[in-house]
């Protein structure tokens, strides 16, 4: 697979960034949405980014999304701003494909230019597959949180996998 190009995302892929989260809801390993949502219900969520601080990007195949990445704040305090969650969402027709582990490792490269000190990411503990990639990528479990999720009557723990980027003082 050749080198996969982040572009900030526009309001014009916001269409294409929801069918691809609206693609994972089904299969239950992936978001705790139960149902697909709107695009109009994820405005706020795209306004809450901004390439400063806290960017979405797209990957582009051909004018068509086949994927985003973003980094979210953590926790609304200013003492947590240099923890983001960064998320990774795959078009179906391209995962297994080692995209993935390309793009977690150009956000760990990119993540200190947003004042990203740690990342982490939320991964249900069924999806096998999520945490194997955070765990190739030098992620170790931060949090257990048991029980805290259910999906179609099926409780499910979430862990947190988390990584420091930059030493410690």
């Amino acid at each position: 697979m050749s080198q996969v190009t982040l572009d900030i995302a526009t309001l014009d892929d916001l269409p294409q960034i929801v069918a691809i989260y609206n693609s994972t809801i089904a299969g239950r390993m992936v978001t705790a949405d139960l149902e697909p949502v709107s695009v109009d219900s994820r405005l706020p969520w795209f306004h809450a980014h901004n390439a400063e601080r806290r960017p979405l990007w797209v990957v582009r195949e051909q004018q068509r999304v086949i994927a985003w990445v973003s980094l979210s704040d953590f926790y609304g305090r200013p003492a947590y701003n240099g923890t983001a969650e960064v998320s990774i969402y795959l078009a179906e027709d391209c995962r297994g494909r080692g995209m993935g582990r390309q793009l977690l490792q150009q956000i760990q490269a990119l993540a200190p230019q947003y004042g990203v000190e740690n990342l982490l990411g939320f991964i249900f503990g069924h999806n096998a597959p999520s945490l194997a990639l955070f765990e190739r990528q030098g992620f170790s479990q931060w949090a257990h949180f048991p029980r805290v999720a259910v999906l179609d009557g099926v409780h499910r723990d979430l862990i947190i996998l988390g990584k420091a980027l930059t030493p410690s003082n």
